[in-house]
């Protein structure tokens, strides 16, 4: 009984949180926000009609392809790029027309862009300076900032004497000097290499953790990050927002087939809706009726009508490898199989589902020759319904 307690209060209290976020100012607001480059019909749209919330002490991730807009985005917010339509505001000021450097906004780019010339305090200290902070006051507060990222110890240091990890914290140091509102990293991690990207991982989420007031919007088309670190994620494509919401709800009931594609690889095998009784719904897929969950569409939005073709997400770990003769089994032959590590990628052609290939994530190094028949058998339920 007191573990329940303790789940209902840390649940209530996250719904206060949540709350309280809604109804205060945001810290950053895209109202409707349009970048084009060139004029006429031959204008480049880079980012489209984008509109987006942010709240005081929230992580948000914008997370897409190359070319999704997602740059461009944190661009405008920043200052580099002018909205070619609507407004940006910080903190509910509007900054649609001030320069870069007068909105106040701590930047980590992915090239990091430290002076070469200058020593770590010194880089650090460069915004300090241009925001006419007193001297007395710079000195401890380049301190902080270096303290804050584990860098006390190398402020006489140049650039060229650090690694790309120590690099990078030395942005970020000089971005959180200002103590800024709100933080930007435009894929702060890309740089490094991928034992080195883990370990810079777990000091942003321990940086964030220290700072509760600052709103922080990141950039990058890496999954892993966005689900480490985000409150929320934007999911980007085309130059427009495709979904927002929590990291957790975007895995587990992703609203558009591009969503799921994206976020976690998910395979998308079309179907055949049947009955549905709240939230649950039974669906014909490759000539069986197999279990899966129906999330209530968006206000909108068509509903999960008897005979309507939908998709069924399915992740590629939750499918399973079984033998040719078990009941419930499909059949299906493996087209290739990558070993990956910790899992092997099997891509199957499965019986019943013409021009269909699935991907399954088995254990190991799994040695199944290409052309091996196998047995395939779904979960129960089998996944999560997506309009088609």
């Amino acid at each position: 009984m007191a573990r329940t307690g303790v789940g209902h209060a840390q649940t209530t209290a996250a719904k206060v949180e949540s709350q309280a976020r809604e109804t205060t100012t945001p810290a950053i607001t895209f109202d409707r926000v349009g970048v084009a480059y060139g004029r006429g019909g031959k204008a480049t749209k880079a980012l489209i009609d984008f509109n987006l919330r942010v709240a005081a002490g929230e992580t948000v991730a914008l997370l897409g392809p190359s070319g999704s807009g997602k740059s461009t985005a944190l661009n405008a917010l920043a200052g580099f790029v002018r909205p070619t339509t609507g407004r940006v505001r910080l903190g509910g000021r509007d900054v649609t027309d001030l320069p870069p450097a007068r909105r106040g906004i701590g930047v980590v780019l992915q090239s990091y862009a430290l002076f070469p010339h200058m020593r770590v305090a010194e880089n650090v200290a460069f915004g300090l300076k241009a925001h006419r902070v007193p001297r007395r006051e710079v000195g401890p507060r380049v301190a902080e900032a270096l303290d804050m990222v584990g860098m006390a110890s190398y402020g006489k240091r140049l650039p060229r004497e650090l690694s790309g990890g120590q690099q990078q914290r030395v942005a970020i140091a000089r971005a959180l000097a200002i103590a800024p509102k709100v933080l930007l990293l435009d894929e702060p991690l890309a740089a490094l290499d991928a034992q080195l990207r883990q370990s810079t991982l777990a000091e942003l989420q321990r940086l964030k953790e220290s700072l509760p007031d600052t709103a922080m919007l990141y950039v990058t088309h890496d999954q892993a990050e966005a689900l480490a670190l985000a409150d929320r994620i934007v999911v980007m494509n085309n130059a427009r927002l495709m979904d927002v919401d929590t990291a957790e709800n975007l895995w587990r009931r992703p609203p558009t087939s591009f969503t799921a594609a994206f976020l976690g690889g998910a395979n998308l095998i079309p179907c055949t809706v049947g009955r549905v009784i709240g939230t649950s719904a039974l669906v014909a897929i490759a000539h069986k009726t197999i279990s899966a969950e129906a999330p209530q569409p968006a206000v909108g939005k068509i509903d999960w009508a008897p005979d309507s073709k939908a998709l069924l997400c399915i992740r590629p770990h939750a499918m399973k490898i079984v033998s040719l003769g078990d009941r419930d089994a499909l059949r299906a032959t493996v087209k290739a199989a990558v070993w990956r590590g910790a899992t092997t990628r099997l891509v199957l052609s499965v019986g019943g589902l013409p021009d269909q290939l699935v991907d399954i994530d088995v254990p190991g190094n799994a040695q199944i020759d290409i052309g091996t028949e196998v047995g395939v058998r779904f979960p129960e339920p089998a996944g999560v319904l997506v309009q088609a």
